[in-house]
């Protein structure tokens, strides 16, 4: 049952156990409410009330945060979260006059390395638990013991925060894993038609230049003998004329059908390489089955749809990225969309100018359009006669 749990699963069901845990002291407190000065029992209600609030908002709040953690990118919204979620642990420190609060910054610690750089990370985790150190004092600890507890939960956050960013580059690593053997597979099937369609021109050849070429012959040879034969035997010859001209005819037809069938489908391999992409959603867009005629063009579609993934995965902080194959006349399109952060100044890069050469040539075209908060979007054009 386990294994079917993620690590980031398994990282919030922890998370809130141990939150749930914390709760326990809160209930005992409840309980033990002083009863014998009016003013000491007021102001310990009111801690308590402040101690109830802090600790609801720990726990909504690490709800939100960690609904989708690792299956989309961080967002404006999540760091509000980690504001609200450390000044509520902080304010359970201080309202329950003891240390449950590094507690909570403990369970804070393994969501930092998802949610933000390394190098806001480590600062993030450091200045969260030196803003225990005044709350301890309060409580009765001398300076140096304050800084002393305040470092011992430093210690145990920073053991919470590696484990957290190791999990998070292993599933990093799978991903990356996973949209490279996506690649390979689509690289497979389109080789796979590709091999299909050139064994089926080899075939068509060897059909049309050998057998066709003796059915001829023969064809030949009977039309002469059915005129120097006479009687029954040129009714048997005739009959063997017609025979071959049938054959022949049929062999035709049947090379003719096989380099009509002879195209690449486009629509597997790209179905292929959409597979398992989690972020951003790809729609694809396109004619089932999509059919190209020459196996170089289906391979320049192919590797540019590949690298159109690529660059939003690593570039474009999207959400979805539309995906649309389709023909106008006599050129192939295609198209694609996201709706990321965009650009102002578009600076080609090795992916866009590769890109443009493979199109290039084959006379085909790229035209981009982007700008800050409108996404990045690609026209291709790829024309189905091959340049002279």
């Amino acid at each position: 049952m386990l294994s079917r749990i993620s690590h980031t699963q398994l990282l919030r069901y922890a998370g809130l156990f141990t939150w749930a845990m914390v709760g326990i002291p809160l209930l005992l407190a409840s309980a033990s409410v002083p009863s014998q000065n009016t003013i000491e029992r007021l102001a310990a209600e009111q801690n308590f009330r402040w101690w109830l609030i802090a600790y609801q908002a720990f726990g909504i709040g690490y709800w939100l945060v960690t609904r989708a953690l690792g299956l989309r990118r961080p967002r404006w919204y999540d760091l509000v979260l980690l504001l609200v979620l450390t000044a509520s642990a902080i304010a359970v420190c201080h309202f329950s006059g003891s240390g449950l609060g590094g507690i909570l910054l403990l369970v804070l610690a393994g969501v930092l390395p998802w949610l933000l750089p390394l190098a806001v990370g480590i600062p993030w985790l450091v200045l969260q638990h030196l803003a225990l150190i005044p709350i301890f004092m309060v409580q009765g600890f001398k300076a140096g013991e304050a800084v002393l507890q305040a470092m011992l939960f430093v210690g145990y956050s920073s053991f919470t925060f590696i484990t957290a960013l190791v999990a998070r580059h292993q599933a990093q690593a799978r991903e990356e894993q996973r949209r490279l053997n996506n690649e390979l597979r689509a690289t497979r099937a389109l080789l796979a038609e590709s091999t299909r369609l050139s064994e089926r021109m080899r075939i068509s050849r060897d059909l049309h230049d050998l057998l066709g070429h003796h059915l001829t012959a023969l064809s030949l040879n009977l039309e002469v003998a059915s005129h120097l034969s006479d009687g029954r035997v040129q009714e048997h010859v005739r009959q063997a004329h017609t025979l071959a001209k049938l054959l022949l005819t049929d062999v035709r037809e049947a090379v003719s059908q096989l380099r009509e069938d002879g195209a690449v489908d486009m629509s597997t391999a790209l179905r292929t390489l959409t597979e398992g992409v989690l972020e951003p959603t790809i729609h694809l867009q396109m004619q089932e089955p999509f059919l190209v005629d020459d196996p170089e063009q289906a391979n320049v579609l192919l590797r540019c749809a590949q690298e159109i993934i690529t660059n939003t995965l690593r570039h474009a902080q999207a959400d979805n990225l539309w995906l649309s194959l389709g023909r106008d006349g006599g050129t192939i399109t295609l198209t694609a969309r996201d709706d990321g952060r965009g650009s102002d100044q578009h600076r080609p890069g090795n992916g866009l100018r590769g890109m443009r050469e493979r199109l290039a040539q084959h006379g085909g075209t790229v035209a981009v359009a982007t700008a800050p908060g409108r996404g990045f979007s690609l026209d291709l054009t790829l024309p189905l006669e091959k340049p002279a």
